[in-house]
């Protein structure tokens, strides 16, 4: 493999320039150009005046163009290169990019990632070469091309054994600041199969620590979006994440990717139809987040339907015509029966069918009239279904429903419930999701986020929530049942990305498997894929956490390093914290990148303080407040998804006694560390770490 970098010399003789580099640097400031004259065209683009739709469509894709085209000064225009050689012996080259870069004529100065030409930049192997004979990597310093690398893939120069290049680890172990950067440049062969699988597939990426899933979900959200752009263009995309905190951190990664119209969200901010004031005890959330809840729900909604006891006078182009119980009862049945269909899914929509119910009344009477030699028109008929006397009966029979308040009435109501949860709940769980008291108003209601999402459910019972064409949704190890159903109805026809690992799973709906999780969001039958090759976690640290393992997920394979960081763990035996952190922590600041102080999340306060007042700059990170200190402190709860060059792990047993599934989150915890994992612990380790790494000498 060779390699060139911009050499350092002390000598007045200035050093001999690399043409490789001389000639590369040249593309790129070709690259710049062409895209700086792409945005003046696309900025120079005028409509005809044909009419104001036409002009404002034409506005709204020559901003969306803009914005997808706007350069940013610290991301260079490729990446990588590709050189070629064809069946008649000629070559080919192709640089590629975040995005697709061509000339005035036309032509490709850069190709995008995602083009089907691009794959073989991530594909190709030494023993697989994929028609090339030399991958390029590029290394970039202040947006300045300072190196190159060449891996021959002829079958000369090196074999797919010799481990990932210099500038590939690199680029992986470059120090984190700030939120989460795109992997365009480092997309490694597994996780570019699955970046790369059509749309129509729905994918399960069971990824372990340091494997990339998540990056993995977003870049494949890009793919899809380029790749089936008209499809999706109608239908979007949308990503849901565990948290706040965790959103904020990936929110960049898509635009730098030049995709500006992707929806991120939260399950808590989809189902966010009240507001949230109260939080309940665990159990209750645990018992409103089982699926059983929904066939509670449903015989709610529809339990309201009663059935017509007296026939019914519909006014109708100046006449009244009487319509029948009996045919009234039919009506009322027939749309009941088919709210329901065989596979035991709704197919009619409560709201939907109150209009039908109105509707078919108003037919009846028309039918009437024709018989009797009249020809009404449609919109009188129409008018007859928006009538007092229809409205009225409708209102009887077929109320109509407001979600919030029909889930108020139910939390607050025990006779409601009871008929509503007979077989399904016994006495104790019935009051048990039960509110200890009426609140004054719908909307000064002690909603939690449990009740949120059964709000959420009654409105998809009662209309159609709109569907995405696909769906991303990470962490998703730790929805509740209940919250599947909510991601599942957005869904609609789409397909969906899942990532998550069930040995980060904390939430008390944890699983096994993922088997009840798919089935949960409406896809039972997607295909599992192992991430096992951690990319960003030092094997040191790694193989720390995975003795965790047995314990907390038996039969879940281990995830390996690509590489080996000694030194990288630290378990450090304290008798105090004060001098003890303030010392690593002013260890830890002498090198560049993040630093996490991660503990229980009731020692956060204390933490900050004791911090501060050693002169350290640090701040809480919390789910909605910006964190810009140099050190964050980290609640235990709020590590999952995230990443620092140096963790702190704080009296690790504090962390474990915290939940029930205490294990999982230390396991998290201590998987957070891109470069240095340092643990300081006051008491004795949970028993599986206890045969760690040589320890320091008790301090403090």
């Amino acid at each position: 493999m060779s390699h060139s970098t911009v050499p350092e010399t002390r000598s007045a003789v200035p050093p001999i320039p690399d043409p490789v580099l001389t000639a590369e640097r040249a593309h790129l400031v070709r690259a710049a150009d062409c895209l700086t004259e792409m945005r003046t065209a696309a900025s120079a683009a005028t409509d005809a005046g044909v009419d104001a739709w036409a002009s404002e469509r034409l506005g709204a894709a020559r901003a969306a163009r803009l914005l997808a085209l706007a350069a940013d000064p610290h991301v260079p225009a490729f990446f990588g290169r590709t050189d070629s050689r064809l069946v008649d012996g000629a070559g080919e080259t192709f640089h590629i990019g975040r995005r697709h870069v061509r000339d005035a004529a036309g032509d490709p100065v850069v190709i995008d990632w995602r083009a089907p030409m691009s794959r073989a930049f991530y594909q190709a192997t030494a023993a697989a070469p994929q028609s090339l004979v030399r991958r390029r990597r590029f290394g970039f310093s202040g947006g300045e091309l300072t190196s190159y690398e060449d891996e021959p893939l002829d079958g000369r120069g090196v074999s797919d054994d010799d481990g990932p290049s210099a500038l590939l680890r690199a680029e992986i172990e470059r120090p984190r600041s700030g939120p989460m950067r795109d992997i365009v440049a480092t997309i490694q062969p597994d996780q570019d199969d699955i970046v790369r699988a059509p749309l129509r597939e729905s994918i399960c990426v069971q990824g372990a620590p340091g494997t990339g899933k998540t990056a993995v979900g977003l870049h494949r959200a890009a793919y899809l979006l380029y790749t089936y752009a008209g499809q999706l263009a109608r239908s979007g995309v949308l990503v849901v994440g565990p948290n706040r905190t965790f959103l904020r951190y990936i929110e960049q990664v898509l635009p730098t990717l030049g995709e500006v119209d992707i929806v991120q969200t939260t399950v808590a901010d989809l189902t966010g139809r009240v507001t949230v004031r109260a939080v309940e005890p665990p159990e209750v959330a645990v018992l409103k987040g089982d699926a059983r809840m929904a066939e509670v729900l449903r015989r709610a909604v529809w339990g309201g339907i009663t059935k017509p006891s007296d026939s019914l006078q519909v006014p109708l182009a100046g006449r009244r015509y009487r319509v029948p119980v009996e045919r009234l009862k039919r009506y009322v049945d027939d749309l009941r029966r088919r709210a329901r269909a065989a596979d035991d899914q709704q197919v009619l929509h409560y709201a939907a069918g109150r209009e039908r119910l109105a509707l078919l009344v108003a037919e009846d009477a028309r039918r009437q009239k024709e018989e009797a030699g009249g020809s009404p028109t449609d919109a009188e008929t129409r008018r007859t279904a928006r009538s007092a006397e229809v409205r009225g009966f409708c209102d009887a029979v077929w109320p109509a429903v407001d979600a919030p308040a029909l889930v108020c009435a139910l939390l607050t109501d025990a006779a409601l419930l009871a008929r509503a949860a007979a077989g399904i709940l016994d006495d104790g769980q019935q009051a048990l999701v039960r509110w200890p008291q009426a609140p004054r108003s719908v909307r000064t209601a002690p909603w939690t986020d449990a009740d949120a999402v059964l709000v959420d459910e009654v409105a998809g019972l009662l209309e159609r929530t709109a569907g995405y064409g696909h769906v991303v949704v990470d962490e998703a190890q730790d929805l509740s049942p209940m919250e599947c159903r909510a991601v599942a109805r957005r869904l609609a026809a789409g397909s969906l990305t899942v990532l998550g690992d069930l040995a980060q799973a904390t939430s008390p709906w944890a699983t096994a498997d993922w088997a009840e999780t798919l089935a949960g969001l409406g896809r039972p039958g997607t295909v599992v894929r192992p991430l096992t090759r951690g990319y960003r976690v030092p094997g040191e640290v790694l193989d720390f956490a995975n003795r965790l393992l047995p314990l907390i997920a038996p039969g879940l394979p281990a995830a390996t390093a690509v590489r080996s960081e000694p030194g990288s763990l630290s378990v450090r035996p304290v008798c105090s914290l004060g001098g003890p952190l303030v010392e690593v922590l002013t260890e830890l600041a002498a090198s560049p990148g993040s630093i996490g102080v991660v503990c229980a999340d009731a020692a956060v306060d204390d933490l900050v303080a004791l911090l501060t007042r050693a002169g350290i700059a640090t701040a809480a990170l919390t789910e909605d407040g910006e964190q810009a200190a140099a050190v964050a402190v980290v609640p235990a709860a709020l590590a999952k998804g995230l990443e620092f060059d140096a963790v702190v792990v704080v009296d690790p047993a504090a962390i474990v006694a915290a939940e029930p599934r205490g294990l999982n989150r230390l396991y998290v915890v201590l998987t957070r560390a891109v470069s240095t994992l340092v643990v300081l612990h006051r008491g004795d380790l949970p028993e599986p770490l206890s045969g760690g790494p040589a320890a320091r000498p008790a301090t403090g």
